[in-house]
């Protein structure tokens, strides 16, 4: 298991140091980085517990761990981007992270648009980013992930990545995150593209209207907007939840 330690030596392996926080059990690891963002903690503050009791996932989705067999964390990240580059950002999250756990476990773990991380069809990890924005620009964003050694009991469709050191995936994810943020957002999607396990099949996805759309996950466009070709052209989603319609691929 973690500890404040292991979350420095993290750090300073990505070339980082910042002020970290460890809990065996704590409510939510992004509550308490957003409350330490909006006292002015630094960029690369690092929080992660050992259990969460309220964890929480997208628009107000629940997020449930098995104590003790999951790596969670949240990062303070102050970037330089517009807001309209905070999608990219957790896309780069997800190719680190994709590729730490494929590493690290042997297993192929791919990303599902916009946040999850699959081995096959089964969700062992989810990204929950949220951003302060004044007056046009960005504060601060809370990076939260979460990634299951063992999957919860009673979570239909989770998994786990099997019995990893934690200090090492979190390491591993930090030395490629950090420089992949530094660079251009296109490179980012070519990472992100590289480990996905959205793209060329065919989903149903929401709209920024809340219309419903079918057709095939094309490609992302610039902010990492999913572009979905339909019978009737090519739709772009900017948020919301997709599924993919053909389960039995890869």
């Amino acid at each position: 298991m973690l500890n404040e330690d292991a979350l420095q030596r993290a750090l300073r392996a990505a070339g980082l140091t910042a002020p970290v926080r460890w809990n065996e059990v704590t409510e939510s690891t992004n509550a308490t980085a957003l409350n330490m963002a909006a006292e002015g903690t630094p960029a690369w503050t690092l929080v992660a517990a050992g259990h969460q009791t309220a964890g929480r996932g997208r628009r107000g989705r629940e997020w449930r761990d098995r104590s003790g067999s999951a790596l969670m964390f949240s990062v303070v990240l102050r970037p330089p981007q517009e807001p309209e580059g905070v999608g990219v950002i957790s896309l780069a999250a997800g190719a680190a992270m994709a590729e730490a756990a494929s590493d690290l476990s042997g297993l192929e773990i791919r990303c599902k648009w916009p946040n999850d991380l699959m081995a096959s069809e089964s969700k062992v990890g989810g990204i929950l980013g949220e951003a302060e924005i004044t007056d046009g620009r960005i504060g601060h964003v809370v990076l939260g992930i979460g990634l299951n050694l063992e999957p919860p009991e009673d979570v239909p469709g989770a998994g786990g990545i099997g019995d990893v050191d934690e200090e090492a995936l979190l390491t591993g994810f930090i030395r490629r995150f950090r420089p992949m943020i530094a660079g251009s957002p296109e490179a980012i999607l070519d990472r992100w593209r590289a480990v996905s396990a959205t793209l060329g099949r065919s989903v149903e996805a929401t709209t920024v209207g809340g219309d419903t759309a079918r057709g095939v996950a094309a490609d992302l466009d610039e902010t990492g907007g999913l572009l979905i070709e339909t019978g009737d052209g090519v739709v772009r989603v900017a948020f919301g939840q997709i599924h993919h319609l053909d389960v039995n691929q890869g």
